[in-house]
């Protein structure tokens, strides 16, 4: 079987995710959505795609015109029951794909509020295969909020975040908060994202000691979500 990595920036890859991926039977490829998009019948026809996170947001298509092609292959892909998972802005793009939106994240007074750093998440109470996070601390790092079409219900908030993840069927995942993110890879996202995080006032030794308190529960409970969802998924489903 085979599994494409979509991916936005480089640093930001399958990190935690890639071991159980593996011991589910995939070769993993790696594909830069813009540099080396996918054809048509790729996205229709590979056996596990899973869209990465990213510096650009969703509507940036003036800016990344390749978005409305990734967009679109999410779109048929996603309409013939195909397994997918996003993370972050690969669960953006999903939402949008299944006639959602996403929106600038803000807090009470709607100022603009990133969220970034650990936090546990609230789990609905039927978030299978989410059941693998309850009472552990992720890491989130998005400055957006998906906006769900009305059909589809969130599995997972925090404040001021109404959708953490959510779930169509047995086939498709979606999580914007980054437990994929390796213990030992954050170094190379907080030099990458350097001036998002100056912007957003992030408080850097704070972040390092609390990756480093979390991080191994956060990569066990992945590999545990992972195949939870992965043991769950419908066999191929024809479009």
């Amino acid at each position: 079987m085979k599994c494409i990595a979509v991916y936005h920036i480089r640093f930001e890859d399958l990190g935690s995710f890639n071991a159980p991926i593996e011991g589910a039977g995939y070769a993993i490829e790696y594909r830069h959505a813009g540099a080396a998009p996918l054809s048509a019948a790729e996205w229709v026809d590979t056996d596990l795609i899973i869209v990465l996170g990213g510096p650009i947001g969703v509507h940036d298509t003036a800016a990344y015109p390749w978005l409305r092609d990734e967009l679109a292959g999410l779109e048929r892909r996603l309409a013939r029951h195909r397994p997918t998972l996003g993370v972050c802005l690969g669960a953006q793009l999903m939402a949008v794909a299944l006639g959602g939106d996403v929106a600038r994240r803000t807090d009470s007074n709607g100022e603009r509020a990133p969220e970034i750093g650990w936090a546990p998440l609230d789990l609905a109470s039927d978030a299978h295969p989410l059941e693998a996070l309850r009472h552990c601390p992720v890491l989130h790092w998005h400055g957006d909020n998906i906006i769900l079409p009305s059909e589809i219900r969130a599995l997972a908030s925090t404040r001021w975040t109404p959708c953490q993840a959510f779930a169509v069927g047995r086939h498709a995942l979606g999580l914007q908060f980054h437990v994929e993110c390796a213990a030992d890879a954050l170094e190379e996202w907080l030099s990458g994202h350097a001036v998002e995080l100056a912007h957003a006032g992030v408080d850097l030794a704070r972040l390092r000691h609390d990756t480093k308190r979390y991080g191994a529960q956060s990569a066990h409970a992945a590999g545990d979500l992972l195949r939870r969802w992965l043991d769950g998924m419908t066999p191929r489903e024809q479009p």
